[in-house]
């Protein structure tokens, strides 16, 4: 896929491709216009311009209402971020309150999150019944149909695992009604057929999509069989621990899906770490192949195409002229002094007694965060800012691309499937080389001394660590069962009922009577 189309483009592709957002039923969100399809679709450009706009919609999707990726993922474990009051009532989900009107309606609506869906949809639907013909401007014409059909699966598949995380039963649908007045009203899926879906569209989408790009500028932001590969291994082991609630044992099948997995991604995906002395460069812009090697995928912020972020959740959190020319001395996002005690504190005997230091040496916490000794400190993770207007610094946008998949996540997950294999060794092992690579105290860490508790917990204070803001710590939480370590509105029983899913906004009901609300928001709403 090219990605030299301009923004603007895409944008005014989708004007066309998504029309009818306001209408009320979840899937009617194809065109009205009964000439579309006789302008559209008929060439290999064609396709190439629906798919940067389905890239767009998820990315649009994911940023919208307040950068809602972070929020799920990140906010709501309030001990690694706080959000203060301003008035809309946003903070109120960092005590597990998801019921304010703003939330709710915001939060709470999936309406963003089908659209990307049925793009997908329909795509796949036209890609199958695309002639050669149609395809006569593109060189290899077999090769493209599955790197167009890879790709939309994988979209389709990574916006249904994000929903079921969020929400977990949703309306399932994997056609493409191109009358949406003909389109049904559907009921709530079961999150587990809904992941059997997922895990579907994940084998499929493999089979035809390729490891490594051919074109250099598409790696990382576009799809490729190393990005399905991450996908599944995030979801064979939510599916492992979150399909039975009542349960703290995994199940050893999807334990060993994610372990199978996992090695072959790590044996043949071409992946490796970012050398710390380039950290910056994981998070900046298109990822380059020699200082940052560790994207498998990422959303396109790039400012240099005028695609960067005005709001990115990292504006949220800087602060002073330092960062932004014409920013004040307060951010409504910063990060508690409970962050750093529970994740960069360890245990040290200096010679005369222990003592609890912070892990100052770690490049992770020298990088990422500022202001540490003030009484709001400051995460600096997202800090790419670009003006434009820069000959007065004004009008900052972050060129920063929202990384959803690398492979220091990957790496780590290696210690979780350890963990649940009861290999404490190779554990160990991960969660060392962790710890060494990023300058880490000698003295922080694990050793055959410490049981299987102690080292999902050690573990899960490393991924605090190394996905910070990435929006995987509250689901990484959730999935271990350490949420009672750092989550304090998340009791055994609330969980056990699942009282972290989000509840569906009322908007969505008006015109769907076979919806029904989340089981623990019930009489809530």
């Amino acid at each position: 896929m090219e990605h030299k189309l301009s923004i603007y483009t895409i944008l005014l592709l989708l004007v066309c491709i998504v029309t009818g957002s306001a209408c009320k039923k979840i899937l009617e969100q194809t065109p009205k216009n009964s000439t579309y399809d006789e302008v559209f679709w008929k060439s290999g450009r064609d396709y190439q311009s629906a798919m940067a706009g389905n890239y767009a919609l998820l990315r649009n999707t994911l940023t919208s209402k307040n950068n809602r990726y972070y929020l799920y993922g990140d906010a709501v474990a309030k001990n690694y971020f706080t959000i203060d009051y301003t008035g809309d009532g946003l903070e109120g989900i960092q005590n597990g309150d998801f019921t304010f009107k703003y939330n709710v309606q915001s939060l709470g609506d999936w309406s963003m999150f089908f659209k990307t869906i049925t793009m997908s949809n329909l795509i796949i639907s036209k890609i199958d019944n695309a002639t050669d013909e149609d395809l006569s401007d593109i060189d290899n014409i077999a090769e493209f149909r599955r790197r167009i059909k890879g790709q939309a699966l994988f979209i389709r598949a990574f916006t249904y695992f994000q929903m079921t995380r969020v929400w977990g039963d949703v309306p399932l649908v994997t056609e493409a009604y191109e009358d949406p007045i003909t389109a049904p009203q559907l009921p709530r899926t079961s999150a587990t057929d809904v992941q059997k879906q997922i895990e579907k569209d994940c084998k499929e989408a493999a089979a035809l999509l390729n490891w490594g790009y051919n074109v250099k500028s598409e790696r990382a932001v576009t799809a490729n069989k190393g990005s399905v590969y991450a996908l599944l291994t995030h979801l064979y082991l939510w599916r492992a621990t979150m399909a039975n609630l009542n349960s703290n044992v995994p199940n050893p099948a999807d334990v060993q899906n994610a372990d199978t997995t996992l090695t072959r991604l790590l044996a043949e995906g071409g992946y490796s770490y970012t050398d710390t002395s380039n950290y910056y460069m994981t998070f900046v812009g298109r990822s380059n192949t020699a200082t940052s090697p560790e994207g498998i995928f990422q959303l396109y912020m790039d400012d240099r195409t005028q695609e960067g972020s005005n709001a990115h959740i990292g504006l949220e959190f800087l602060r002073s002229a330092e960062y932004v020319s014409y920013f004040g001395n307060n951010a409504r996002f910063w990060v508690p002094n409970s962050y750093f005690n529970n994740n960069y504190q360890f245990w040290y005997w200096n010679g005369s007694q222990w003592t609890r230091p912070l892990d100052t040496l770690d490049v992770r916490y020298r990088k990422n965060f500022d202001y540490v000794k003030s009484a709001e400190p400051m995460c600096r993770k997202y800090s790419n800012v670009v003006y434009r207007n820069p000959a007065q610094n004004l009008d900052a946008y972050l060129s920063n691309d929202m990384v959803i998949f690398r492979y220091s996540d990957m790496k780590l997950l290696q210690a979780e499937i350890a963990l649940y294999k009861n290999d404490l060794n190779t554990a160990i092992q991960v969660i060392n080389e962790s710890r060494q690579r990023n300058g880490s105290h000698p003295a922080n860490r694990v050793d055959d001394t410490y049981t299987r508790d102690d080292l999902m917990y050690e573990y899960i204070v490393e991924r605090g660590k190394e996905m910070y803001l990435e929006g995987h710590i509250f689901f990484d939480l959730l999935r271990t069962r350490m949420y009672p370590n750092f989550v304090d509105w998340l009791s055994e029983g609330r969980f056990a009922r699942g009282g972290f899913y989000w509840p569906v906004s009322p908007s969505l009901f008006k015109e769907n009577r076979f919806l029904v609300q989340t089981s623990y928001w019930l009489g809530k709403i």
